[in-house]
């Protein structure tokens, strides 16, 4: 089944000072193409969503689309304009400032989700006390884009507490670093500094 893609980069960037994250620099390449190179090689299209600089995005060679809603309402913002320009009947989402996103992603959540018959499935990691889930990694239906924009017009804006709503799987992996996400200048100094 056809897939597109969709990285989250229409944030603030309240964390690192009002900068754009998915610009930033990491290793010589911004933030948004390390996940670009890594998200491309898992789906059939790639599309982004951003808020500021678009110029400066578009030049990444993928279609770019602002939020349809005022005022930064947040990453299911971003989850929405994603599945109204969606042309495949599904969308798999990760954010702009993970840059070691599973290179197996996609296949698992998408064996996941035929095998439960779910609407959605989400990433989690960690064992114990550590697991948590990481509901902007996900896996979900375009046919679910109504009962986003229904949840949305009524003033819901948390990504987890909507998927709690849906036909929802989750899936587990092992690797938590690669769910590492930057939202400051130290996260990235930090993961400069991490040996690879």
């Amino acid at each position: 089944m056809s897939i597109t893609g969709l990285i989250l980069a229409g944030g603030r960037g309240t964390r690192m000072d009002q900068a754009d994250k998915g610009l930033q620099d990491l290793g010589g390449m911004p933030l948004v193409q390390h996940v670009l190179t890594r998200l491309k090689l898992q789906v059939d299209q790639v599309i982004i969503n951003a808020n500021r600089n678009i110029n400066a995005y578009e030049h990444f060679g993928e279609p770019v689309y602002a939020d349809s809603l005022p005022d930064f309402a947040g990453p299911l913002a971003g989850l929405q304009t994603g599945l109204m320009h969606c042309k495949t009947p599904l969308l798999v989402c990760v954010p702009c400032d993970s840059p070691c996103l599973p290179l197996d992603l996609i296949a698992r959540l998408h064996a996941a989700l035929a095998a439960a018959d779910a609407d959605l499935a989400v990433a989690s990691s960690g064992i114990g006390s550590e697991r948590r889930t990481h509901p902007v990694f996900c896996l979900l239906k375009t046919a679910l884009l109504p009962k986003l924009t229904a949840y949305l017009q009524d003033g819901g804006r948390k990504v987890s507490a909507w998927q709690a709503t849906q036909r929802m799987v989750e899936v587990h992996f092992e690797d938590d670093a690669a769910f590492r996400n930057i939202n400051s200048r130290d996260d990235l100094h930090r993961f400069e500094a991490t040996p690879k």
